[in-house]
């Protein structure tokens, strides 16, 4: 519990929970995870790639979520691997950032993965090999998704296998029928667009809470954007159970990754990024490491210090409660003393 030494005003900040799938916790990290990218930017053109597992895969998905998704990851990454290795497109080695989401607007299971990747590579020299296209494109989308199903399906044949699980040929046929979507958007403006992407897409979750609207009679109510109607906002209303029941379809599983560097992006290869870095006329600075309270004022705009009340004094702790303790009944008498104390000065 803080009070300001101005004004008196008491204010109870409860303990994060930080569990990655709340909509309340996932701040701070998102901006300390933003920083230590904005190092790893080089001053070329980035491209935003898309991955979506057809529909008749959900179910294998609710099923077997780990083999599933990482199938998903090894998939994309070896369809843009076929294609920068080709002389043809690119010859060079690149790197990719990549990013599962499982959620639809209506929060129907729809894994797909988006990636963000260098308009080039490293080339067998050590220099950096501009994408061809003029970079209005980077690879042609219709051949990546054969690719990209051939890569998936030869995973989920070799993953079946191995774990005595039959795959019937009616499946099999309809995935093949399936359109397997490869989405390649228009480049990246510039390394800044890069940042600003990667903070809406990297900590985000199935819903957040500006999206719901009310949570009355059992029902809850959220805006959900109708792509196929012109990106109209609309209204769903839910049963609470149905609700519930859709959001846990995209809490990962215990301790999985789902956010993956590759190429001369990952982590092993960092000596390689930064003299590419150099090559390029970069200079990579280690960024300070901040508080939460600092990220909060530098890059969210806000002073948890500054009184929110009056604005002009300073929060300072008063009180605290172990785990477990609940505050209520301490917190009225400590605001009753406060209180008390202002009024006489």
């Amino acid at each position: 519990m803080d009070a300001c030494d101005a004004c008196g005003h008491i204010r109870v900040s409860y303990n994060s929970c930080r569990n990655r799938h709340c909509p309340k916790c996932q701040g701070t990290q998102r901006e300390r995870w933003i920083m230590d990218r904005e190092q790893d930017l080089l001053p070329v053109s980035y491209f935003h790639v898309v991955f979506t597992l057809p529909e008749p895969l959900n179910q294998v998905c609710l099923r077997h979520p780990v083999a599933m998704y990482n199938a998903l990851f090894h998939a994309g990454w070896e369809t843009i691997q076929v294609f920068s290795a080709d002389r043809k497109h690119l010859g060079a080695e690149t790197g990719m950032i990549s990013i599962l989401h499982t959620w639809g607007q209506q929060l129907w299971l729809h894994p797909h993965l988006h990636c963000i990747v260098p308009g080039g590579g490293i080339s067998g020299q050590g220099r950096w090999k501009k994408a061809k296209g003029d970079g209005k494109f980077l690879f042609p989308v219709k051949a990546m998704s054969r690719v990209f199903r051939g890569k998936f399906m030869a995973i989920l044949r070799k993953w079946a296998k191995s774990n005595h699980i039959s795959l019937s040929r009616s499946f099999t046929d309809a995935l093949y029928q399936h359109s397997w979507v490869v989405y390649a958007k228009q480049p990246f403006f510039g390394p800044q667009q890069v940042v600003e992407y990667l903070g809406r897409y990297t900590h985000k979750i199935a819903i957040s809470n500006h999206r719901l609207r009310s949570i009355e009679g059992g029902n809850v109510t959220f805006t959900w954007k109708d792509y196929r109607d012109g990106e109209k906002r609309k209204l769903m209303t839910l049963q609470s159970t149905e609700f519930l029941r859709r959001f846990c379809l995209h809490i990962m599983p215990s301790g999985f990754v789902r956010i993956r560097h590759y190429g001369f992006l990952s982590s092993r290869k960092k000596p390689l990024l930064r003299a590419l870095q150099r090559q390029l006329g970069l200079t990579s600075v280690k960024p300070e490491k901040l508080t939460w309270q600092r990220i909060c004022t530098l890059r969210l705009g806000y002073n948890v210090d500054i009184c929110p009340n009056c604005g002009k004094g300073t929060m300072i702790t008063i009180q605290r409660w172990l785990p477990g303790r609940s505050p209520p009944a301490i917190m009225n008498i400590a605001k009753q003393y406060m209180n008390e104390s202002y009024q006489t000065g």
